[in-house]
């Protein structure tokens, strides 16, 4: 009994030397009390230098800051042992202590704390960064900044460059009964695609003689897309002698591609007149090509010198049909009716000519 009495004494003995050891490597651990803090941050100084210098040389000079820059890196990730992190900072849960029957200190995991801090530290520390840009911007030259400068005032740009355009839309000939017919239409242009000098031509001659032919040079402005506004004068050379007009009017392109050309005149003793002619392109196959023409002419008073009535004075009507052998070169044949209307018509009866005319032609369009 003596002798179990005294190995009692010698193990409490035992277990109280020993218990100030255990819980002064506990307070170490977790942070200690203020007097032993100074020995444990000595021991983290040199841990947080570690994690710095893994830190900067995980990132080359230049790289973009990574997300797992500056954190602590897992234990078994770099060969630190368990014991030398700092719990506070990775968020390990402090280890209970628990004492046994026989007076053991045992030290017990809160695994749920665990779970939630250090595994989510875990995953952190091994996430993938943003990757690099795959095409990186390029570095501004000089030659880039150099073509943003505009070009020089020496080179025009090109919608103030200089065109020009010459059509004969019809030059066509046909047999009549008092001599072959001959009857030219044809127009021109030169200048910018805002500003142009038009000159437009038409007439007719029978037999030798010329029945009626006409002059103008006009000025356009460009008013709207594919319509131009013109302004100029105009000259008559027949019937009746010379006679000379103001000429303000239009030419384009309508809806659905009616090509117009309409001009009022206003001429010598308070003569005035007006003309519209409108035609119409139709493709039956690439190179054949079916084009009505309108013609009307009207005058505001009575020239009998000239075998001119008010009123609605002439219209003309025709269908040509043409081959392009080459887009600037096309003949065509077609049919044509004219016909007089009003006073006009009397003039002519009275000169002893028909008021109405069909004929058969045969002619070629030119541009260039």
């Amino acid at each position: 009994m003596n002798a179990k009495r005294t190995g009692i004494a010698l193990s409490a003995a035992i277990a109280a030397s020993l218990l100030p050891t255990v819980g002064s490597a506990q307070h170490a651990h977790h942070g200690g009390p203020p007097a032993q803090q100074e020995s444990t941050q000595e021991v983290k100084q040199p841990k947080k230098a570690a994690l710095s210098h893994h830190s900067a040389q995980a990132r080359e000079p230049g790289q973009p800051r990574r997300p797992w820059d500056g954190h602590p890196p897992a234990p078994h990730a770099h060969g630190l042992a368990p014991g030398a992190i700092d719990h506070g900072a990775t968020g390990h849960a402090p280890m209970e202590q628990e004492t046994s029957d026989d007076g053991s200190m045992q030290g017990a995991m809160d695994h749920g704390a665990m779970d939630d801090g250090s595994m989510h530290h875990h995953q952190m520390s091994h996430a993938p960064g943003p990757s690099a840009p795959r095409t990186p911007i390029p570095v501004v030259t000089p030659a880039d900044r150099a073509a943003a400068v505009p070009p020089p005032s020496d080179h025009p740009v090109h919608d103030n460059g200089i065109f020009s355009y010459v059509l004969f839309n019809r030059l066509e000939s046909w047999d009549a009964d008092d001599g072959r017919g001959l009857e030219w239409e044809g127009q021109a242009w030169i200048g910018t695609d805002l500003n142009r000098i038009w000159l437009r031509s038409e007439g007719e001659r029978t037999g030798g003689r010329t029945e009626n032919a006409n002059f103008e040079v006009l000025y356009g402005r460009s008013i709207a897309p594919w319509w131009d506004a013109v302004a100029g004068v105009r000259h008559d050379f027949q019937p009746g002698g010379s006679q000379d007009f103001a000429a303000f009017g239009v030419v384009g392109l309508s809806p659905y591609k009616f090509e117009v050309e309409a001009t009022a005149y206003l001429g010598e003793s308070g003569q005035s007149a007006a003309r519209l002619e409108v035609e119409y392109e139709t493709l039956l196959t690439n190179r054949l090509i079916l084009q009505p023409l309108v013609e009307l002419n009207a005058y505001g008073q009575d020239d009998e010198r000239r075998g001119i009535g008010s009123g609605l004075s002439t219209v003309e009507a025709g269908l040509r049909l043409r081959y392009e052998v080459t887009r600037r070169f096309a003949p065509y044949i077609g049919i044509v009716h004219e016909r007089a209307f009003g006073r006009t018509a009397d003039f002519r009866q009275a000169e002893g000519e028909a008021t109405d005319d069909t004929r058969f032609v045969a002619g070629v369009r030119i541009w260039f």
